[in-house]
């Protein structure tokens, strides 16, 4: 299976997904770690753009390929990258999940960007500013939607399992 979680900086989706993935002994791969290894290598002359995306994109492949389960967290905020994971778990043959996750009380989601720490030795965080003005389209078909603004993590995990499981 391929969970793929999606949504604006700070609404949760790290903390939900690295759970997720530790519960379900899943394939964990995060964008942000792949892009800031890619900026590290010194490789590319401009931004990284959508190239963190084509390697999380063909890393998923391989382990859904070996049977794994494996669970993306990304901003994932077109439709050409929402298409492309369901290319990706088609051509593997299992089920994609789709999980968008929010925050719809918008004090404490501009409480967590501003205060978070983001993991990733180099990544520098985003302000308010610029999670209020990152690209996000609407999705064509409305995902399962876990909206975190009363919900603590764990309690978002049990959710997305029996999601999972019914």
């Amino acid at each position: 299976m391929l969970i793929v979680f999606s949504g604006l900086p700070g609404t949760g989706k790290t903390t939900i997904a690295r759970a997720l993935a530790a519960k379900l002994g899943a394939v964990y791969l995060r964008i942000d770690n792949i892009e800031q290894a890619i900026r590290n290598a010194g490789v590319l002359r401009d931004e990284v753009g959508r190239s963190g995306y084509f390697v999380a994109n063909e890393l998923a492949l391989s382990n859904l390929g070996l049977g794994q389960t494996v669970i993306v967290d990304c901003v994932n905020p077109v439709a050409e990258s929402r298409e492309a994971w369901r290319e990706i778990a088609s051509r593997a043959g299992v089920p994609l999940m789709d999980i968008q996750v929010i925050c719809s009380d918008q004090d404490e989601h501009r409480r967590r960007v501003e205060t978070r720490q983001v993991g990733v030795p180099g990544l520098t965080p985003p302000t308010w500013q610029s999670v209020l003005s990152h690209e996000y389209e609407v999705w064509d078909c409305v995902p399962f939607t876990v909206d975190t603004a009363n919900m603590p993590a764990d309690q978002a995990v049990a959710l997305i399992r029996g999601k999972l499981s019914g």
